[in-house]
């Protein structure tokens, strides 16, 4: 079989659960075979990480944030992000929600890439960007369920660190692999 008759045909799709976040769907679909699956389909909105860089005399740095994640009911030392408003654009998302978790402003800020988180399961994407030239504001815009603590982390101690405690969320090894083929 050729890669493109490897593709399902999705014949129509019902939402069975929706709060804040996301919403779920049962996709029915038919195989390359013509028999009818049912598939969850989690659709959130796309989302951006910032890989922040401060250059100090220490050295380069990450501008990084502590956040807890209920799903491994752990703390987390993260590059910050977050997800999009509706209709605006992936730099704006991303420089928004830099300036909102850390106090950090860009003054310049480009895209790495972007991937499907699960691609498996999720319709969506994060889009990954580099931010330098960084000016603190002082102040940080936390939504009401948001708490965070900003920390500047060498750049060797997060190369050395990552896929460890506190480095510990998947994405952010996908943030920093991109970040090096720069």
């Amino acid at each position: 079989m050729n890669k493109e008759e490897l593709a399902w045909k999705e014949e129509s799709r019902k939402k069975v659960f929706d709060c804040r976040m996301f919403s779920i769907y049962e996709s029915y679909c038919k195989s390359p075979h013509d028999e009818l699956s049912t598939f969850t389909i989690l659709d959130a909105a796309d989302w951006a990480i910032v890989v922040p860089v401060l250059e100090t005399a220490e050295g380069k740095k990450f501008v990084m944030v502590w956040q807890w994640r209920h799903g491994s009911q752990t703390m987390s030392l993260e590059f910050p992000g977050g997800v999009f408003e509706p209709g605006e654009n992936p730099q704006d998302a991303a420089a928004r929600e830099l300036q909102e978790e850390t106090g950090y402003k860009p003054g310049s800020i480009r895209k790495l890439g972007e991937f499907s988180p699960n691609p498996a399961i999720m319709a969506n994407k994060v889009h990954f960007f580099l931010a330098e030239d960084l000016v603190n504001t002082g102040s940080q815009d936390l939504d009401a369920d948001e708490y965070v603590a900003v920390e500047l982390v060498s750049a060797e101690t997060v190369f050395k660190g990552m896929g460890k405690p506190p480095y510990v969320h998947a994405l952010m090894s996908s943030a920093l692999a991109l970040y090096l083929q720069q």
